[in-house]
């Protein structure tokens, strides 16, 4: 008798345990009262905010380039890579030889900065900081213009976009829409001002964003991003639920506690949790964490000491080549580690020294590495996350790309997830590597979302 009641004892503990977790990992904390002004400039708030919109123009000039040739050609003898190992150490040397010499004879810095001013380019400070942003308005004629913010993620910039940009505001067959696109670099990133303040993690960056474009007389708006840019625009959709009106994102992530006890659960019945022709892109989670360890190296760093390697890549054009070169590659296709290239050659060169360019110009590799560190350092960023948001949602996974979870996962952080497509090409890039099929999804995700509110609003 004493032993079934000891029996019933643990069983009912067990239930009572098991239910407690199982509320504790679904339920949702109080959204955090956040200040939408704080003041991220140098110095105390004046009194009088400068709202001004400039218009600004990209210059690589003379003498950047002629200090920046004068590194290259002045750089330390490679070291070669060991026999036999082609990128599976990181950076080929040989290779990033070539790409040395490209940059410094091949690559034309007038002609690039020229390309990237076709677009309208401008500034405006919001909270303290000089916010870089691109804005173009279709020239299509009686179609519904749709504003759609695009933000990029680290080592890039809005140039990241600049492929995008004519496709998305161009006509469409089947579509009675066109965007206006801004595409903004994020602050410490591109042409954007970086702060003097600690704390300016993805959450404050996306209330950054989104008064950028309540100063553009934006009150609802699309969204558009990838990488940090994809968390930031999370965190917006999840703290501004009424000013958005859809978020597609090339990479989706649901970083709910619930979500992962579902993908160690779902380790224990992979064929039934995933698709069975994408199962390997998660499980088993021993090769999905060992590509992580060894691809994460960088992450750990800068989410600790980006101050550091700042130092080295700030004072090297070289070795920053090597740093950016290595992670754009892996990231676009990490099968390729057995080749000179390491998968650097899935994208354009000019395109990859664009955004190295880019970095170096406005000397952002501290200010932009900085987000690892701030992402992980404030709580509020751990609530917002844990928040569900209502705003409809589209996923596109592209094959090589950092991270996967399948539908039923996004649907913890995404519960109006309208449009969902996993795609068998492509990678973390997804503007610069494959353009034309982020602007198919984005047009065709952006139709469900003009329907879903639409029923929403009956």
């Amino acid at each position: 008798m004493i032993k079934l009641i000891t029996l019933s004892s643990i069983v009912a503990v067990a239930a009572i345990g098991s239910g407690l977790i199982t509320y504790k990992l679904h339920s949702v904390p109080k959204k955090p009262e956040l200040n939408l002004q704080k003041w991220w400039g140098i110095g105390e708030k004046p009194k009088e905010e400068d709202t001004s919109i400039k218009i600004f123009n990209i210059d690589f000039n003379d003498t950047m380039i002629h200090d920046l040739k004068q590194r290259l050609k002045n750089h330390r003898p490679f070291t070669k890579s060991l026999e036999g190992i082609q990128s599976e150490y990181g950076i080929n040397t040989k290779y990033l030889d070539k790409i040395i010499t490209y940059w410094l004879d091949k690559y034309d810095f007038k002609k690039r900065a020229e390309l990237l001013n076709r677009y309208s380019h401008y500034k405006t400070r919001i909270q303290g900081l000089d916010i870089h942003f691109i804005r173009e308005t279709p020239k299509a004629r009686g179609l519904k213009v749709l504003p759609l913010l695009l933000l990029h993620g680290w080592p890039s910039s809005s140039k990241e976009f600049d492929k995008i940009i004519p496709m998305l505001t161009s006509k469409r067959n089947k579509y009675n829409f066109v965007f206006e696109v801004i595409a903004a670099d994020l602050p410490g990133f591109g042409f954007s001002e970086g702060t003097n303040k600690p704390g300016l993690n993805p959450v404050q960056i996306g209330i950054i964003m989104r008064n950028l474009m309540k100063r553009l007389g934006f009150d609802k708006f699309y969204l558009q991003a990838g990488d940090w840019g994809s968390q930031c625009a999370t965190h917006m959709v999840t703290m501004f639920p009424d000013e958005i009106l859809g978020f597609h994102t090339n990479m989706p992530f649901s970083s709910r506690p619930v979500s992962a006890v579902k993908m160690l659960l779902g380790s224990l019945a992979p064929d039934v949790a995933v698709d069975s022709r994408y199962v390997d892109r998660i499980y088993p989670l021993k090769k999905l964490f060992s590509y992580l360890l060894k691809e994460s190296g960088y992450f750990h760093i800068q989410a600790t000491k980006p101050d550091t390697i700042g130092v080295a890549l700030s004072d090297s054009p070289a070795g920053l080549a090597a740093y950016i070169v290595e992670k754009m590659g892996v990231v676009s296709n990490r099968d390729q580690l057995n080749t000179p290239h390491g998968g650097i050659e899935n994208l354009h060169l000019d395109d990859v020294l664009d955004t190295i360019t880019i970095v170096w110009t406005n000397n952002c590799i501290v200010t932009s590495s900085r987000i690892y560190a701030e992402a992980f350092a404030w709580p509020e960023v751990n609530i917002i996350h844990n928040i569900p948001t209502p705003v409809p949602t589209a996923a596109i996974n592209f094959k090589y790309e950092v991270l996967y979870q399948p539908d039923w996962i996004l649907r913890d952080k995404f519960p109006n997830l309208v449009s969902s497509n996993t795609l068998d090409l492509g990678g973390h890039f997804a503007a610069l590597q494959t353009p034309q099929v982020l602007v198919d999804d984005i047009f065709s995700a952006t139709a469900k979302f003009l329907d879903f509110n639409a029923k929403k609003n009956r």
